[in-house]
């Protein structure tokens, strides 16, 4: 059997807006992340997708983003949280050292990147072998959408290169025989036109 997995990143946030580090700290959605996920609820009612089963990282800005984008039922996850950065976390982005991260947050108290990328890949399949439905939201964060997607990449033609922006959805194919997920697209919304009120 086949399942649909749309895996979502968090709308815009205040610590994004202030260009804040943001791990397993938290800041409230901003009009514009709010208006973010509204557009992304219209894509999927525009697509005729409809959820009976959601799922939460536990941070605010993540619940948040779920419930504006469905009125689905949802589980809270600590699994789906985002990478912990340490005593990184809340400081400005300017301390972050160059791509790729590695184990450089670990010597602050942060997690090892292949020990989140686990923690989400295992939180998310742990997930989806349970799920009744065969459509189902997660909304999470940045880099742990991109470490799923690094968790899947052999099994995936899509390019993967493409920006995880704000409301970004991954969308999945999950093999319940097999036990495999494969990306079959990435939609990044258009915000442009959008404001801060």
């Amino acid at each position: 059997m086949k399942k649909t997995l749309y895996l979502m990143r968090h709308g815009e946030t205040l610590f994004n807006q202030q260009k804040k580090i943001q791990g397993w700290c938290d800041s409230p959605l901003t009009s514009k992340g709010q208006q973010q996920a509204l557009i992304a609820k219209k894509y999927f009612e525009t697509q005729g997708i409809v959820f009976k089963e959601a799922y939460s990282s536990t941070s605010e800005r993540a619940c948040d983003t779920l419930e504006l984008v469905t009125d689905a039922p949802y589980t809270r996850i600590k699994g789906l949280k985002e990478w912990n950065f340490g005593t990184f976390e809340a400081e400005h982005e300017y301390l972050n050292p160059k791509l790729p991260y590695g184990d450089f947050f670990a010597a602050y108290g942060g997690e090892k990147e292949l020990d989140f990328r686990t923690r989400v890949a295992n939180t998310v399949s742990d997930i989806l072998s349970q799920a009744q439905s065969d459509s189902i939201l997660i909304v999470s964060h940045g880099a742990a959408c991109r470490q799923f997607m690094r968790a899947w990449e052999h099994k995936s033609l899509v390019e993967q290169k493409s920006r995880i922006g704000n409301c970004c959805i991954l969308k999945f194919e999950y093999d319940e025989d097999e036990k495999e997920f494969e990306l079959l697209e990435i939609i990044n919304h258009d915000f442009s036109h959008l404001e801060e009120v």
